[in-house]
């Protein structure tokens, strides 16, 4: 990994956090890693719940307040209430205010850093945990090392590359909450009309294409129904990147965004685009709602790639949908991979209630806390015995999920990650509008190798 240079660094922290102050910033202003063989096998040990006395988690005897902040909505903000329900119940003398704030994560969180800025900060805030290092190296995030050490919290409590993901040079300053991975969502019923067998999906990129093709019904510039479009909803080019054989980062830490192979499958997503005109897919995605309009719910799109939660909202918006899912296609067939992310608590500099907040993010991450919040949301616990515990290695869905996590890469964890996040994202946004891949993945290694040597 690229080191930082500390003086270049710490100065411009201070001016970044001095401008946001000076301008008057106060807090005004959505599914991560994956493993092994043995990192799946993960999270055997109970998160102790001993740490301090719940009827003085506040410092005293009287009732302390925690504010949290997260971005939650939908089946996970009912997950996230239910969750803060039952911790109230078991730690009486704790009041967590749960305050929704959106554009968290995947580089979205320029309120919680005005917060912070600005002496403002949450006691927690739920946090996307591949951005821990970036945060935890600029010195916004709290070391809860020594907590998680009173409590008996360690590795031992999580799936491998989730708590990985929450230390940074040897310090703990996350709660890993949650965990996914990504395969192809696709309509039975679809398949059948198009005379598609449903019990055999693509296994390649061409059969793939051949299979999009055969369930698009177009009228005019309008799609009446689109069979793929492979940069919606989960089809980040991490994920694609890795299916056609591509790395990211190599093992002494350099940006490898230009990788031949990742030039490979950003060629194919713009040769995509311009057969499908860029212009009317826009169209067709930007015309859509929220879940409840979800096009894989409605029966508009065909095929898309998507996490374990749309299994509990499927079964909310669309009960009767009948659906399978498969891995996503590599230009062979086989090798077939995934990417895994996740949530995460972190306490915030300046957090008002440290000990109360430790309490709940211990709480949140404790089987207790996870089994509450996973049944509800239908994310996979960093826990492997909640998994087991609620059935999801028989689901008939979720138990393809865990079965491809041992494969399932993580996106590089490095200071940069969100530059890195939004470089790629933008790289296929202009590719599909006609740029040279090559030259874009290029840039993209400029611009985020730039920034790890500054």
């Amino acid at each position: 990994m690229k080191g930082i240079k500390k003086g270049a660094f710490l100065l411009a922290i201070f001016t970044l956090i001095l401008s946001v102050a000076l301008a008057g910033c106060g807090g005004n202003g959505n599914n991560s890693s994956g493993g092994d063989e043995n990192q799946a096998a993960g999270g055997n040990a109970e998160i102790s719940s001993n740490t301090a006395d719940t009827g003085n988690a506040g410092g005293s005897g009287e009732k302390a307040t925690i504010t949290v902040w997260h971005a939650m909505t939908e089946l996970t903000g009912e997950a996230m209430d239910a969750v803060v329900k039952a911790f109230e119940e078991k730690y009486p003398n704790i009041k967590v205010n749960s305050v929704y704030i959106a554009q968290q994560g995947e580089g979205k969180n320029e309120k919680l850093l005005a917060a912070i800025a600005g002496g403002n900060a949450p006691d927690v805030a739920y946090f996307d945990r591949f951005e821990v290092a970036t945060w935890a190296a600029q010195g916004s995030l709290t070391d809860i090392s020594g907590y998680a050490e009173a409590s008996g919290v360690n590795a031992d409590n999580f799936y491998p590359f989730a708590w990985e993901e929450a230390n940074y040079e040897g310090k703990l300053y996350a709660m890993p909450t949650t965990t996914d991975a990504r395969l192809v969502y696709y309509n039975k019923d679809h398949f059948k009309a198009a005379g598609l067998d449903p019990e055999n999906p693509p296994s390649t990129i061409q059969e793939l294409e051949e299979a999009a093709g055969k369930l698009t019904i177009k009228d005019g510039k309008r799609f009446k129904q689109i069979g793929f479009i492979p940069w919606y909803n989960q089809g980040w080019f991490y994920g694609w990147g890795w299916s056609f054989g591509g790395e990211f980062m190599d093992v002494e830490g350099n940006v490898t965004a230009n990788d031949p192979k990742n030039v490979e499958a950003l060629t194919w997503i713009a040769n995509y685009a311009k057969k499908y005109n860029i212009e009317d897919i826009a169209s067709f995605t930007d015309s859509q709602g929220t879940t409840t309009m979800d096009p894989f719910f409605t029966g508009q799109l065909s095929m898309q790639v998507s996490g374990p939660w749309t299994v509990p909202q499927a079964e909310k918006f669309n009960p009767d949908l009948n659906y399978g899912v498969f891995p996503m296609p590599t230009p062979t067939g086989d090798n077939y991979t995934t990417w895994s992310g996740g949530w995460a608590t972190v306490m915030p500099k300046g957090s008002k209630n440290p000990e109360a907040a430790w309490e709940f993010m211990k709480f949140f991450s404790g089987e207790e806390g996870q089994e509450i919040f996973s049944k509800i949301s239908g994310d996979f616990s960093i826990n492997d015995r909640v998994n087991e515990k609620l059935g999801y290695k028989e689901h008939p869905i979720f138990k393809e999920f865990i079965k491809v996590l041992p494969v399932s890469h993580a996106r590089p964890v490095m200071t940069q990650g969100s530059l890195y996040w939004n470089e790629l994202a933008n790289a296929v946004d202009l590719a599909t509008r006609g740029e040279d891949p090559k030259a874009l993945l290029d840039k993209v290694n400029e611009n985020v190798t730039k920034a790890l040597n500054q």
